[in-house]
């Protein structure tokens, strides 16, 4: 799930491109992100039989912010590992793109994701 996100304070119009329902390019997970408190988190809804290491429930809490038209940078913690992570999400319509990276910026892994309704 490290590529799966992450944030903090977003303006609503900003929040608005990332909110929703995401499948993730393999097939392997479905998420909903959305505001939680004062952040935005991305909560797993659906998780593929036998995926090791993830489940239903799990989920990201992202402090992140516009960088760009479409992209958002920060960090996003793992709670489930009590992990934080660099985050980069890029949003253009219908797809998005997460690059989660540890270890000062050396081990980075990116995900694609499609919305869904």
């Amino acid at each position: 799930m490290i590529a799966a996100f992450t944030l903090g304070m977003v303006g609503t119009a900003a929040a608005a491109d990332i909110d929703g329902q995401w499948a993730r390019g393999d097939g392997n997970a479905k998420v909903r992100i959305g505001p939680c408190g004062s952040d935005i988190c991305a909560i797993n809804t659906w998780i593929k039989p036998g995926t090791p290491s993830e489940k239903e429930g799990d989920k990201l809490v992202m402090s992140i912010k516009p960088a760009s038209r479409g992209t958002y940078a920060g960090t996003v913690f793992d709670p489930q590992r009590d992990l934080t992570y660099k985050l980069i999400v890029m949003v253009d319509g219908d797809r998005m793109t997460t690059k989660g990276c540890v270890v000062a910026g050396l081990l980075c892994k990116g995900v694609e994701w499609m919305r869904i309704n």
